[in-house]
């Protein structure tokens, strides 16, 4: 299960956006474990966008998910591993309550051991990227 820090509810408080560290395989090729996110509050979701949400049945957790379509009741919302588990195929649709925002940016903190001038290039390059919908494998490998 895809876990976010307790920065991102640290950080709502005031702001419209916040950051968060994923930990967990779900959003695999997407995101990564270690990765960080740049989150809009509220923002309006769509289809194929990446949310940050409470999970229904432990409200006290917060993952990140795919939302994939909008079905009566809220978001039906998937990770792009589809061997990872822990999204609607398990717990169903997430009302709209539940979702706390959408996820604009990923950026990959450097390495400790990168530290040659190629591994540094290397990293600023592919560091931080914007999260479009429909970017991911998920629609291809998921589609249904």
């Amino acid at each position: 299960m895809p876990e976010l820090s307790q920065e991102t509810e640290r950080g709502r408080a005031g702001a419209p956006f916040g950051l968060a560290e994923v930990t967990g395989p779900s959003m695999v090729p997407t995101l990564r474990h270690g990765d960080r996110l740049l989150l809009q509050y509220g923002a309006a979701i769509r289809a194929g966008d990446v949310v940050v949400l409470r999970h229904p049945f432990q409200q006290d957790l917060l993952v990140v998910k795919r939302a994939v379509e909008r079905r009566e009741g809220g978001w039906w919302v998937l990770g792009d591993n589809p061997y990872a588990g822990g999204d609607s195929t398990d717990y169903g649709v997430v009302p709209e309550e539940l979702i706390l925002g959408r996820a604009w940016l990923r950026y990959r903190p450097l390495k400790g051991g990168q530290r040659s001038p190629l591994a540094i290039a290397r990293w600023a390059f592919f560091a931080a990227r914007p999260l479009l919908p429909d970017r991911s494998a998920s629609r291809r490998l998921r589609a249904r």
